[in-house]
């Protein structure tokens, strides 16, 4: 088993306070949105006290044995998921993940263009798809997935707004998911987004509403406040088209490649599939590939799909996601007198949210974790056990 120390990633959009607090580590004025405890190659988690520095390092290595032949079979010599920590104080952008065909088709496109890897106009870093699933450790608000036509239609009317009103065409001339995204292309499309004060006077007609007494207040804060965040940008119009989604600490959203969706606020744990493929769409100063989105979008209307745990053992919730790529299970111990077993025999990871934890493995003795500590244990150390007071949270292949 070995210690982790994660890779951090200094967005914008990030908490200055929410990661830095659960880790241990002081804060300073820098967001830090997303701790990374995984393998990917443009940012592996390292390894405390290893001979291999980082864990895609110890992969390489000798991927039988740390991932296991099974997961070796199934999909090749990579880790087949990322585990991470995101800590969103503003919204992030406006996103689609790719397929996994999709992902391999623009990633050789986008070699063959010469574009490298890290330049921040590369839209596919890597040749897989990035399904996730989100384990809300704060309220966590959301948008995802399209709402019926005729609901979002719905919420148009009463918004004085020529911008409101040729959606409210769009979306009533065509009820389907065509229509939807005719209303969803015209509005962030190049050639026919709106112009940033047609967008700004149906953010100011939402605010008339919400003064008025609007039916749909939530509709209206959401589109005001991305507004205010992103003056002009015709994405935050697009929460009109799109489903509200809120976590409670401790509920789970799974996002299949194709969805649109976009973070408000929140802190959660986040477990994907390995890739960091992001086809984004507005409400970001990051690249902005509209066309590429729209090739990658589904347009069907579904309720957001969160996922009820299934209570294993004694004392864990798993959350079995629709993929093969990874599962989520959460163990709380509350007697250091018991010994529980977790779940699993691959390549896992494990952070501890709270209290003291100890795990023991099959071949290399116990391990030790404190809240905000991490370790990644190998296919080859076989079953954990563990005990004490305390909460963690693990990776696994199902």
């Amino acid at each position: 088993m070995y210690r982790l120390e994660p890779a951090l990633q200094h967005y914008v959009w990030g908490s200055t306070h929410a990661i830095p607090a659960l880790l241990g580590f002081a804060a300073d004025d820098r967001p830090v949105a997303e701790a990374w405890f995984g393998a990917h190659p443009l940012a592996p988690a390292r390894l405390v006290g290893a001979s291999a520095p980082t864990l895609d390092a110890l992969v390489s290595a000798d991927p039988h044995a740390v991932l296991g032949d099974d997961v070796v079979a199934r999909f090749g010599r990579e880790l087949p998921y990322l585990l991470k920590l995101i800590a969103a104080a503003s919204p992030v952008s406006l996103q689609v993940h790719p397929s996994r065909e999709r992902a391999r088709v623009g990633f050789e496109r986008e070699d063959r263009a010469g574009v490298p890897i890290d330049a921040p106009e590369r839209s596919y870093r890597d040749v897989n798809h990035k399904p996730e699933l989100v384990f809300a450790l704060s309220q966590l608000d959301a948008m995802v997935g399209f709402r019926a036509p005729r609901r979002a239609a719905e919420l148009l009317v009463g918004l004085e707004s020529s911008l409101a009103e040729q959606l409210h065409k769009l979306l009533t001339r065509d009820p389907s998911p065509g229509g939807v995204r005719a209303a969803f292309e015209w509005l962030l499309a190049p050639a026919t987004r709106p112009h940033p004060d047609e967008v700004a006077a149906l953010a100011h007609a939402c605010q008339r509403r919400l003064d008025a007494g609007s039916p749909s207040p939530r509709t209206d804060r959401t589109v005001i406040r991305l507004h205010a965040q992103y003056p002009g940008d015709p994405g935050a119009v697009t929460s009109v088209l799109l489903n509200p989604v809120t976590l409670q600490p401790g509920e789970v959203l799974f996002v299949p490649a194709g969805a649109v969706h976009a973070y408000l606020e929140g802190f959660a744990v986040e477990l994907m599939a390995n890739s960091d493929n992001v086809l984004r769409a507005g409400l970001t100063s990051k690249h902005v590939d509209v066309p590429e989105l729209l090739d990658n979008l589904d347009t069907v209307a579904a309720p957001p799909i969160r996922i009820a745990p299934e209570h294993v053992f004694t004392s864990t919730n798993v959350f079995y996601a629709p993929v093969d790529d990874f599962e989520l299970s959460v163990t709380q111990l509350q007697d250091e007198s018991d010994e529980v077993r977790l779940p699993g025999r691959g390549p896992r990871v494990l952070l501890c949210l709270e209290g003291t934890v100890q795990v023991r493995g099959e071949h290399d003795g116990t391990l030790r974790l404190e809240a905000g500590q991490s370790a990644f244990v190998p296919a080859a150390e076989g079953l954990l056990m563990a005990r004490g007071a305390g909460r963690v949270v693990q990776a696994g292949v199902p």
